[in-house]
């Protein structure tokens, strides 16, 4: 892994996928014995959350579902702390138990706005699990039920993690050289 650069930034490695993929392999173990007897609904969050929830999948051992939304909140660098519904869920969840996969979870904002949108549905039960986890800026009083890993707060690219549309497709996860 070595430095890359996209747009006007320089990212630096800090994650190898096959780090990234035991905590794939290890969260879709866990959900396997919880929903062994049932077929949860997995929700994804586009576009982000694309890798992760392929990999995971390849990894969950039991019967599912899977729908996506999209919703928008960054623009550059930065969190514009406004949340738009791009595409509402493909699949319906009606008396399901649903697992929301989010690729990375920060301030919690998206999540809540998330977590009301299918709260006002009749769905059976919600769980909520994350890849990437920013503990230190979480601000929810959200229970999140499964996190891949803790990171520091810093802005990441790859593993399905975009810089102003750039980044998506690396394997591994870099962070923004300035932020070290």
């Amino acid at each position: 892994m070595a430095e890359i650069k996209i747009h006007d930034k320089t990212f630096v490695p800090f994650i190898e996928s096959k780090d990234i993929e035991q905590s794939i392999e290890r969260m879709a173990n866990t959900l396997y014995q919880e929903y062994e007897n049932k077929v949860p609904v997995f929700i994804g969050v586009l576009n982000g959350v694309i890798m992760f929830f392929s990999d995971f999948l390849k990894y969950y051992k039991g019967d599912c579902e899977i729908g996506f939304l999209q919703l928008s909140s960054y623009k550059g660098i930065q969190s514009t702390g406004d949340i738009n519904l791009l595409k509402d869920i493909s699949v319906d969840i009606t008396n399901r138990d649903i697992v929301i996969l989010e690729d990375i979870i920060d301030t919690g904002n998206t999540l809540e706005y998330l977590y009301k949108l299918l709260e006002a549905k009749p769905v059976n039960s919600i769980k909520i699990i994350t890849l990437f986890f920013k503990p230190e800026v979480y601000t929810k009083n959200l229970n999140i039920d499964l996190i891949g890993m803790n990171i520091p707060n810093k802005f990441v690219i790859g593993y399905g993690l975009d810089y102003d549309g750039l980044g998506r497709n690396l394997k591994d996860l870099y962070q923004l050289k300035e932020n070290i």
